[in-house]
């Protein structure tokens, strides 16, 4: 197939890469324009953009796909839209321009979890399958008919940075499977249920703090699915620290406060919440570096 392909971030790479091994012709690469990104805030290029330049294919980054990319995508002369974690919305006239239409690549198995956050969602949510879906581009988002999907279990200590790497994999090989079942016409289209719908919004920041009101195992999902970014944050021995690993403990005390500090260790900092209690592993405080709780209590326990 010749295959446009749209994506940014490295969850796209695997299924851009897939699609150069299994010999399409990849006429175009859309992906978003260079930006200052990390730390130091360098402008740099996306981790799509830096792939396709290897393997010397036409990139495009516009601002928008509204003012004149209808005429650039269709001098592509290609058969299908392939979009995997793109940032943009599509127009309606862009949809219909190629013999097979549009597909996505999405990271859930949908009608659950549309949106731009589905992994870290699912995580917080305490899901124990997830997995990818690919599905028919339309107007509304992540809502069009699904062509495909391939389910996943969820660790007990996944987090969403491991999950991340795990379905980018498993999207970049659903996506073969159905270029390949679009190809032969061995594909159905499948409209999604509305009554099954739910929603992944973007994270932020303001979801980082610990509420040591809710159960034990609410709490650990939170601090798996916010991993690596924004990650969790407590206050701990008068700090707010990053919370990038927890376990569930036993029992609370009957008489500790949801946050009271039940006992530190080289087991960890043991914190009451709701039902029982919560062991931090591993944690970072302001300007210092990530380290074991161990570590951490050493410094700074009074």
């Amino acid at each position: 197939m010749r295959v446009i392909f749209m994506g940014t971030p490295e969850f796209a790479c695997a299924s851009l890469e897939r699609l150069y091994e299994d010999g399409h012709e990849v006429v175009g690469v859309f992906t978003q324009p260079d930006r200052p990104r990390n730390r130091g805030m360098k402008v740099s290029v996306s981790p799509v953009k830096a792939l396709a330049m290897e393997h010397g294919t036409r990139v495009f980054q516009p601002e928008s796909l509204k003012s004149g990319m209808e005429a650039a995508i269709r001098g592509l002369n290609g058969d299908i839209i392939v979009v995997v974690a793109y940032g943009r919305i599509l127009p309606t006239e862009i949809l219909r321009i190629n013999t097979f239409g549009c597909i996505n690549i999405h990271a859930s198995l949908l009608p659950k979890y549309r949106g731009a956050a589905p992994i870290q969602w699912a995580i917080i949510n305490g899901e124990t399958e997830t997995g990818v879906t690919s599905l028919c581009v339309n107007e509304e988002l992540d809502a069009g008919d699904i062509l495909l999907s391939t389910k996943t279990q969820i660790g007990d200590d996944e987090t969403s940075g491991d999950l991340y790497k795990r379905l980018s994999a498993s999207g970049a090989a659903l996506l073969s499977e159905t270029l390949e079942a679009l190809i032969g016409g061995k594909v159905t289209r499948k409209p999604q249920n509305r009554s099954d719908v739910t929603v992944a919004p973007p994270l932020h920041r303001g979801l980082s703090p610990i509420i040591w009101t809710e159960s034990a195992y609410s709490i650990k999902c939170k601090v798996r699915g916010l991993n690596p970014w924004p990650v969790a944050t407590a206050e701990v021995y008068g700090k707010t620290c990053k919370i990038f690993s927890v376990d569930i403990g036993s029992v609370k005390p009957c008489d500790a406060e949801p946050g009271a500090i039940i006992s530190s260790g080289r087991h960890g900092i043991e914190i009451a919440c709701a039902d029982r209690a919560i062991i931090l592993k591993e944690l970072q405080a302001p300007g210092g570096r990530r380290m074991k709780a161990e570590e951490y209590i050493r410094g700074n326990r009074t």
